[in-house]
């Protein structure tokens, strides 16, 4: 057996399933269409076929003018021209074939062309074509003088702005993705739709002219149907003239609007979209919101639709009932208007997420805290103090006891964290990290000896003592035998002073700086503006003090210190010296530094050996000064220090090295790595009316 249905066709065939697969493409469906519109033109047409035709004109057109309403954006509809194209097509097929049925059919009455003309002409008319003449050509003015016009020139505008603005708007996509706002993609589609917008007002431009041509072809041929008709009418068929004009002028003008109404509808649609350009939104959402945003002009309108109302002769209610509605309308807009404003001063503010740029991920915390996720309640602890007000109060005191001005710190969680660990970073940099125990209690003994309460044994974060994990319910006992007790957040804010204290130099910025000056009294600015920069750059300002802070000497009281710049640096160009003599014009309040509870200043003394080994393993001069000890001599002099301090910490006491101004640097930079927080003065910064306790020499 053959299967016939799957054969191939012989060499001269015809294949129905290839027509029909064709029949079904858009492409092949869209030839037949624009040849059957040709077709109309040359072929002749029965009355009912040409009303249906005439009913899809009016209702396709009422389409198109519905969709130009409904859709947020021109774009949306790049096929307007080319519907522009086949509409008019359309119409202007129909034109010629209902001028077939007028002059072939006109003298048996008025249903010669059709029902769509009939009822147009009686409806329009009313059986006086005088009537549809002049209703004809208003219809042919409004659309030829007002609307096509005005939508031609909108186009024209339109296209060549937007053709002249596509390099710049280039140009800003070429911008935006080399500066990584957007990704290729995005680049890509931006494009795709410059070059869309710029296609379709091109050809807007061009197709507008289409409804006009359409407007002025529609008046010539209603012209040349009722001139034809006439001498039709009477020449071939005998008709008296009166008779021929009534019959054929009704038939042509029915079918003039018949064909006109649809070309209005379109120019109106044509008008829509190539003004709707600036519109964000569908017209009517946009028309609404735009009208409607000014209450106060709808309040005027109702007030002017009042008193025009109260004109002698204007009809009172019309009048009246428009501005009711307008007062009513104003006053709900108003009130709208209102609620949502308070609304929205209510409603919390969330920003919308901004994508990162490169530039902002340059940006880096001078001080940032990150804790593990264990320890996130410590930023919202409502029954203890919270973290940031702990940050906050001791931002406060390091204002207060050094002149610091802290800078803002920020507190991250971290999941690469252990749940119960924190870590301080200074400029990104770990400065400290450590673990805390939330609903326990840190205990230690001030005189050094161990916690004899139960708990887990730690080392104190900030300074390393020995240290243990309580309960809670154990802080009266602890209190009881004398341990310092310390909540979670405590430890850490402690931890966090200590952080700050040893990188105050580092956190000292040059703007910070700036600042601080700026904040001084107008003559204290003027006397370091006499120097500053012609004896000392203000980044070497900047460095004297960054040379106090790191010996933790307070900077608060900088009128004096400027003071001091000033009388050093047109004599000395070198930063240590002049830091030296900024510490000698301190003295008063370094003493005060470093005073015990008697009110003495607690001494342990260089020996003359060691100020004379100092001074002999300087080498240089000036600024190029360096220290050249030898390794055996650095050793001696270590276990000497430590040795000295020892002694007098066996009496309570905890003393300053005294030495004399040329070493002093020189031995604290020494001193500073195995006894950081052991303090290091010169005999020219001990205040006279200080009283000074001898603790021993070294």
């Amino acid at each position: 057996m053959v299967d016939v249905a799957n054969s191939a066709p012989r060499a001269g065939g015809f294949n129905l399933g290839v027509l029909r697969a064709g029949v079904m493409r858009g492409d092949v469906a869209l030839a037949a269409g624009v040849l059957g519109i040709l077709a109309i033109m040359l072929a002749p047409m029965p009355p009912f076929l040409l009303d249906f035709l005439l009913a899809l004109s009016i209702v396709s057109s009422i389409l198109v003018l519905m969709t130009a309403l409904m859709i947020k954006r021109p774009l949306e509809l790049t096929s307007f021209p080319a519907v522009l194209l086949l509409t008019t097509l359309f119409r202007l097929a129909l034109n010629i074939a209902s001028t077939r049925l007028i002059l072939s059919n006109g003298q048996n009455g008025t249903d010669a062309a059709g029902e769509v003309i009939h009822a147009f002409s009686e409806f329009v008319m009313g059986g006086n074509f005088v009537i549809g003449v002049i209703v004809f050509a208003i219809l042919v003015i409004v659309n030829f003088v007002v609307i096509t016009r005005g939508s031609t020139r909108i186009a024209e505008v339109a296209a060549r702005f937007t053709l002249d603005a596509m390099p710049g708007k280039q140009m800003a996509i070429d911008a935006d993705l080399s500066a990584g706002i957007i990704n290729e993609g995005e680049a890509r589609s931006r494009r795709k739709a410059l070059e869309d917008e710029s296609s379709f007002f091109g050809a807007m431009d061009g197709a507008s002219k289409f409804v006009r041509g359409d407007a002025i072809a529609g008046l010539l041929i209603v012209a040349i149907n009722i001139i034809g008709g006439i001498i039709i009418g009477v020449v071939s068929h005998g008709m008296e003239l009166g008779e021929a004009a009534a019959s054929y002028t009704q038939l042509t003008v029915g079918d003039g609007l018949v064909t006109q109404i649809p070309a209005l509808i379109i120019s109106v649609a044509a008008g829509l979209l190539v003004s709707k350009a600036g519109l964000d939104g569908a017209a009517d959402q946009a028309l609404a919101k735009q009208l409607t945003g000014y209450p106060q002009a709808l309040g005027i309108v109702a007030a002017c639709a009042f008193f025009a109302g109260l004109l002698p002769g204007m009809p009172l209610i019309p009048f009246w009932a428009l501005a009711a509605g307008s007062g009513v309308l104003a006053w709900r807009l108003q009130t709208m208007r209102a609620a949502a404003k308070a609304q929205e001063e209510a409603a919390p503010v969330n920003p919308a997420p901004v994508e990162e740029t490169p530039q902002a991920a340059l940006a880096m915390d001078d001080v940032r805290i990150e804790l593990g996720f264990g320890l996130l309640p410590l930023i919202n602890d409502v029954q203890g103090r919270r973290l940031t007000d702990q940050i906050k109060a001791l931002r406060k005191s390091l204002a207060q006891d050094m002149g610091f001005v802290m800078p803002s710190v920020r507190i991250l969680d971290n999941v690469q964290l252990q749940q119960n660990a924190y870590s301080l970073r200074v400029r990104e940099m770990e400065a400290g990290a450590g673990k805390l125990k939330l609903g326990a209690l840190l205990a230690m003994d001030p005189s050094g000896g161990g916690v004899a309460i139960p708990g887990e044994a730690v080392k104190e974060p900030a300074f390393g003592l020995d240290a243990v994990w309580i309960d809670e319910r154990a802080r009266e006992e602890a209190n009881f035998r004398g341990y310092t007790v310390v909540d979670p957040a405590t430890v850490l804010a402690t931890h966090l002073t200590e952080v700050i204290k040893e990188n105050m130099p580092e956190l000292l910025t040059f703007s910070e700086v700036k600042k601080l000056i700026k904040d001084l009294p107008k003559e204290t600015q003027t006397l370091l503006d006499d120097v500053a920069p012609a004896h000392i750059s203000w980044s070497g300002v900047q460095r004297v003090l960054q040379n106090l802070l790191s010996e933790r000497i307070s900077i608060r009281d900088l009128q004096s210190i400027v003071e001091a710049i000033s009388e050093a640096a047109p004599s000395m160009h070198d930063l240590m010296a002049i830091t030296e003599h900024v510490r000698a014009r301190l003295a008063r309040q370094i003493c005060h530094q470093f005073k015990n509870g008697d009110g003495s200043l607690p001494i342990l003394t260089l020996s003359p050996a060691w100020e004379q080994t100092f001074a002999d393993a300087l080498i240089g001069e000036r600024s190029e000064r360096r220290l050249a000890l030898a390794p055996s001599k650095l050793h001696d002099f270590v276990s000497d220090v430590r040795a000295g301090y020892e002694r007098a910490a066996q009496g309570g006491e905890s003393p300053v090295l005294l030495t004399s101004p040329l070493i002093r640097p020189y031995v604290r930079s020494l001193i500073e790595r195995f006894r950081p927080l052991t303090a290091v003065m010169s005999q020219a910064e001990v205040h006279p009316k200080v009283k000074l306790k001898a603790m021993g020499v070294v």
